[in-house]
This record gives C-alpha cells, structure tokens and sequence, in this order.
C-alpha cells in the first residue's frame, strides 16, 4: 500500500503551477519545430553531461548490466520486466485520460486490474492473451499532445536524453508512479536499482550501433527525438518524417523485436 507524508499537497499544488507555467511557455513558436532542425543550444553543456554519464556507463552500468543479462535466466528476466512494466500502468491510465483516450485508459486498467491478479503482481503478463497489450503514454507526450513544444535538448546527468516538456512529464509521472511514491525505502532503493539495471541490460543490443556512429553524441540526441516523435504520434508520425524514421534508426526497431 501506498502512504504519501504529510506536507506533499503544497508541494504538489507548487508542482501542478510550474507545469501550468511551463504549458504556457510552451505553446509559444518552438524554434525545433519552425527550422526543421533539433533545438540544442545547450549543446557544449549537454555534450559534457554525456562524456559524464558515458564513463559512469563504461566503469559500472553497463558491466552490472551485462552480468545481469548474462547470469539470469531469461524466465526471470522476463519476469522482472513485466513486474516493472505493470507498475507503471497507473501512469499510462492517467496519461490516456489526459489525452482522451478514454478507450485506451479502460484497455491499460484492465490490463493493470489482470496482471496485478492472475499475473501475480505483474510478474506474468496474463493480459497479453485478453488482447490487452502495454500501451505506453507520458506526461511528455500529453504535454506535447496539448500542443507543448519540446523545447531545448537537454542531456540530463544520470538519466540521459530528454528536452524541456519531457524532463517536466518525468517530474509529473514521479508523482503518480507506485515505485517512486512507496514509502518503504529499503525495499524502494533496491527496487530502483533493479529496474535501472533492467532498462540499461535492454540497451544493450544498441551499443554497437552508438559506437560505431560518426558522433555517438549526435547518434543519441537524434535517435531519442526521432522516438519520442514517432510515441506522441502513437506510431503514426506525419509521412515526412516516417521514411527518415525507419531508416536512420533501424536499429532501434530490431533491438526492441529481440526483447519481444
């Protein structure tokens, strides 16, 4: 069970200002969207986030996560993603509703209300065979939905590519996600370690293709732009931009089909 202490209401209530503030900002001309070209005027500061968060991925991330895709076996790895995935179904059911997606909000609470039961806390993925498969959204991409530019890049330390809207949708999504609100936080720190090392293991099929780019740093920055588009479109981005899509990033299409 979740308890929320006292005092977050007027934090909270701080929070929901900024992001309206931010929401308003945001509609104004994004200079991404009129050029055509990626918005990263912060480019010497994020390129040094990066050379950061690349050595703490070289010396201890990645390794960590290797030995976990490499000593656990692939029921258990299994199990884990699909426990970490069904915690973030309340996200995704907020997220649907923000958008009016009211069908898709009642497909990913079933979803939640199956798993959580006949799934075993999520640790089987039972509504797979309801037809009621993970239908991912954001506060990122309801903000952009609402019509938020995304604004700068920005690297951040730690949890890599973002932008503007999308570093505040992290800030929204916190407040609602059951990992990060539990209480506990002997049992919440090790679950959080677990689930990074969980998402970094799934990166590995891309690692060949970030260091063999020309620019690893350009190859990131463009690839999560690219994705983020094609999720906010759910998959349908406007013609002119799927052809360059699906060939410059190929790579991520068959890095995800080996994790089905």
């Amino acid at each position: 069970m979740i308890r929320y202490g006292a005092g977050r209401e007027s934090a909270r209530s701080a929070f929901v200002a900024f992001v309206l503030a931010f929401g308003l900002l945001g509609c104004a001309a994004n200079p991404e969207q009129d050029s055509g070209e990626t918005y990263d005027p912060l480019e010497p500061m994020n390129r040094g986030i990066y050379a950061v968060n690349n050595t703490l991925d070289r010396f201890i991330l990645r390794p960590v996560a290797k030995g976990y895709d490499t000593v656990m076996p692939r029921w258990i790895k299994f199990a884990v993603t699909n426990f970490f995935y069904n915690l973030e179904q309340p996200i995704y059911v907020a997220n649907h509703l923000l958008q009016g997606k009211f069908l898709g909000a009642a497909r990913q609470t079933g979803r939640f209300v199956i798993n959580s039961t006949l799934g075993l806390a999520g640790i089987i993925d039972a509504a797979k065979d309801a037809n009621l498969p993970r239908e991912a959204e954001d506060f990122g991409q309801t903000l952009a939905v609402w019509g938020v530019g995304g604004g700068p890049f920005l690297m951040l330390p730690v949890l890599g590519p973002s932008n503007f809207r999308d570093g505040v949708g992290k800030l929204a999504d916190a407040q609602i996600d059951p990992l990060i609100q539990y209480e506990e936080r002997n049992v919440r720190d090790k679950l959080i370690i677990l689930k990074i090392i969980e998402r970094r293991a799934a990166l590995l099929p891309l690692d060949k293709a970030i260091k063999e780019a020309a620019d690893p740093y350009i190859f990131v920055r463009e690839a999560y732009l690219q994705n983020r588009r094609f999720n906010i479109y759910d998959g349908n981005p406007p013609e002119e931009s799927l052809d360059d899509f699906e060939a410059e990033f190929e790579e991520f299409e068959d890095a995800e089909m080996d994790l089905d």
